[in-house]
């Protein structure tokens, strides 16, 4: 009977030691573990692509300081959306890749419950460009991209899942255009200012005011020379390349999320239309008033300017 005492006892004991170990061991891992933003994007299933971009960059070591920091956050699936694969994101130098993860990083932790209701409040991006956030009763939208995924925790701030990568603007509209290779666009609005009877103040006014243009592709400017029987932007009469490049501008800056079906006032005077699922693949398009019907898909949007945001639209639109 003392035996079996004795090693009952023993096997408490030994229990109770494993027992405190084990104890022991996650308190000490719980006290070194961390999760900060680098963290959860290196162990994030769907981040992959931001990590490759957070490692090329240098910044997992600021990405892992004390901050307080936001990143909005492209996943894998944006990056596709955004068409930067891997080898695109190899062709980029380490400089380019920071400059546009900085440009996602804000230096300071704003939860989705804070961000400013706007519409299109400006913030200034830990890069020292500005973003323009909107917070609506359709959720958190950024440069007009909506957060999917809101408020993933981490020890050093906090990060917003969105569904697009956003760039850096390059310059005013002007400059956007010429290094968007938008050259009918450049050439008609440099003929359009330059020339007798055009409008000496047009390139100024598109370089400075705030502004959205919905900017026809060369391929729309193409298509227009064709429809009129002419081969160069130079045969359209300057009076008319005025009023139509005019029509194509809206006073303001309008995100994609802030377009709505119905009536849009352009500067020229009059109306478009915008139907933000008529066209392509059920996507946006824009009419004009003299396009007979034929309406426009707005094929690319957002691309933010220094002075506002352009939409690259397929067909020229008509007043």
């Amino acid at each position: 009977m003392k035996r079996k005492n004795i090693n009952n006892l023993s096997l408490f004991l030994l229990f109770f030691g494993i027992t405190a170990f084990l104890f022991s061991c996650k308190k000490d891992k719980d006290a070194t573990s961390s999760n900060t933003i680098t963290d959860v994007v290196v162990n994030g299933a769907n981040f992959s692509t931001l990590e490759s971009a957070v490692v090329k960059a240098s910044l997992q070591t600021t990405l892992s300081g004390a901050g307080p920091f936001t990143v909005f956050a492209p996943d894998d699936a944006a990056f596709t959306a955004s068409g930067i694969t891997s080898s695109v994101l190899n062709s980029l130098t380490p400089s380019q890749v920071q400059s546009i993860l900085l440009y996602h990083t804000l230096n300071s932790k704003i939860l989705a419950a804070n961000v400013p209701a706007g519409p299109n409040a400006k913030v200034t991006t830990a890069s020292g460009d500005s973003v323009f956030v909107t917070k609506n009763a359709s959720g958190v939208f950024i440069n007009g991209i909506q957060v999917s995924t809101a408020d993933v925790s981490a020890d050093n701030g906090v990060i917003h899942v969105i569904g697009r990568v956003l760039n850096p603007p390059v310059g005013n509209i002007v400059e956007t255009a010429v290094a968007s290779k938008l050259d009918s666009l450049v050439k008609a609005v440099t003929r359009a200012t330059t020339a007798p009877g055009g409008d000496p103040t047009l390139a100024s006014t598109l370089s400075t005011a705030t502004l959205t243009v919905f900017a026809p592709t060369n391929a729309a400017f193409t298509q227009l020379l064709s429809a009129l029987s002419l081969t160069d932007i130079n045969q359209i009469p300057v009076a008319t390349l005025v009023a139509v490049l005019k029509y194509h501008v809206v006073s303001g800056r309008a995100f994609s999320s802030d377009l709505a079906n119905g009536a849009l006032p352009m500067i020229a005077g009059g109306n478009s239309t915008i139907n933000l699922t008529n066209g392509t693949g059920g996507g946006p398009t824009i009419l004009g008033n003299g396009n007979g019907g034929v309406k426009s898909n707005i094929t690319g949007t957002n691309i933010v300017c220094r002075n506002g945001v352009v939409h690259l639209i397929d067909r020229v639109i008509l007043p």
